[in-house]
């Protein structure tokens, strides 16, 4: 705000008008008092106060800034939210050593912000594995009391203490809340394996939470080495073998073609993971993915209706913005397969 300097506009009124104009707007911006208190203060109507004020904007006297922090892109993060019908959108400032690099660890910060805006005391949040879910544990600072739970195996037994159970472990700490990890691998030789570890004492605890799940955070793979967790546990047989059915991206071992429409479902009975339409089901679906290298997985994710908000970085929201044809609202939830 600017008084007899604010420019040729500003000029063209009185100085008395300047004044006045300059008080009221004092009182309405920087004081919080509404229009009705400034117009008793000042002996004049409400209307007035309202012209008054609308005049200091146009001639330059006062003038509004929306400021965030540099690294969130609020006109991308709003144009992707809008695009896709989502809920809520965050765009990162990709970092320029980052460029090509899948899912910078500044988004698993800005997720864990979110996630500490999204959670309420009382709710179930589930995390799936993941290289972005794991740097979001790790960059939580609060949480309400909730409970957490792992929504899938991990990509390798092994590393389960640095992995997703570390991760669960991590946001209970934090919230105060009980964790239920899963200590078996995400993807099984056969079905009746995967059936038998499901059946587990504390593999079953765990999924008898999916359908309480209020709050899920998840993770988006491309199909090609090293984005993909399902891609880097298949045979090469395997892998050419859904490849053919077009998969373009897997998310919580669930496949994808490039419309979102979920292929290779036998794969599903191998693994140990949530379901899709439990998904499905959760009222807020977190997805944490970013890189030029993932934006088409990501755009296949968004168009299957499983992921109600994303955070990403800019160098994939730029490819997003243009991809195909508008997608439906992500908020239907609705199955593109139609089941």
């Amino acid at each position: 705000m600017s008084g007899m300097s604010a420019g040729r506009s500003a000029m063209r009124m009185g100085p008395a008008e300047l004044v006045q104009a300059a008080a009221m707007a004092r009182r309405f911006y920087l004081e919080g008092k509404s229009k009705i208190q400034i117009a008793e203060e000042f002996g004049v109507s409400r209307f007035k106060v309202a012209r008054v004020l609308e005049t200091a904007l146009e001639r330059d006297l006062v003038r509004i800034e929306i400021r965030v922090p540099a690294e969130l892109d609020a006109e991308r993060s709003d144009a992707l939210r809008a695009r896709y019908g989502l809920r809520h959108a965050v765009v990162v400032e990709s970092p320029a050593e980052a460029q090509d690099s899948p899912d910078p660890e500044n988004l698993g910060e800005v997720a864990a912000d979110l996630l500490g805006e999204l959670v309420n005391e009382g709710d179930v949040l589930g995390l799936a594995w993941g290289r972005s879910t794991i740097h979001m544990a790790a960059a939580l600072d609060r949480l309400p009391p909730c409970t957490v739970v792992q929504l899938t195996g991990v990509y390798d037994a092994g590393t389960a203490e640095r992995g997703s159970v570390e991760a669960v472990r991590r946001a209970a700490q934090v919230s105060g809340g009980d964790a239920h990890p899963i200590y078996a691998p995400m993807l099984l030789p056969d079905a009746a394996t995967a059936a038998a570890l499901r059946n587990q004492t504390g593999i079953a605890r765990a999924f008898e939470y999916f359908d309480k799940v209020t709050v899920a955070c998840v993770s988006i793979g491309s199909w090609e080495p090293g984005i993909s967790t399902v891609h880097d546990m298949l045979s090469d047989e395997e892998v050419s073998h859904y490849a053919s059915l077009g998969v373009a991206a897997e998310m919580s071992a669930h496949l994808f073609d490039a419309d979102g429409r979920r292929v290779g479902r036998d794969l599903g009975e191998r693994c140990i993971t949530v379901k899709a339409d439990q998904l499905r089901r959760i009222p807020e679906v977190v997805a944490i993915a970013g890189g030029q290298r993932k934006a088409g997985a990501i755009d296949a994710v968004l168009r299957s209706g499983l992921v109600t908000s994303l955070v990403t970085d800019t160098s994939a929201a730029d490819y997003l913005m243009t991809a195909g044809p508008t997608p439906k609202p992500a908020l239907n939830r609705a199955d593109p397969d139609g089941i």
